[in-house]
């Protein structure tokens, strides 16, 4: 009588494995959910990133000319390894400011 009584209660029920399937996919979910947020953090990071670089490159253009330049020159010039996807810089007047603008389309804004 007790070995048939240990082999009846071994294993799980069905009602236990669907209420662990259960959690797990509630859990899941939530994960799911808030990792998505974290992709438009990151690209709000590397538009920074990008517009301090240009920003640098800017001033160092004008600390080595005495003057400020388009993306190209500064490029030309050394002071970026590649022109910005996503920003454009201009030089407003000679010797006077630079303005960095978004590209269109620019996902930084």
């Amino acid at each position: 009588m007790r070995a048939q009584s240990e082999t009846t209660e071994a294993g799980f029920t069905l009602i236990e494995l669907l209420v662990v399937i259960v959690i797990l996919g509630i859990l899941s979910a939530i994960v799911v959910f808030s990792v998505r947020g974290i992709n438009d953090k990151g690209q709000g990071s590397a538009c920074k990133t990008d517009k301090s670089t240009i920003q640098t490159a800017e001033e160092a253009l004008f600390a080595n000319s005495g003057k400020y330049g388009s993306m190209q020159q500064l490029v030309d010039g050394g002071f970026l390894s590649s022109a910005s996807a996503w920003y454009d810089a201009t030089s407003a007047a000679p010797n006077a400011t630079y303005e960095i603008t978004p590209k269109n389309p620019s996902p930084c804004t």
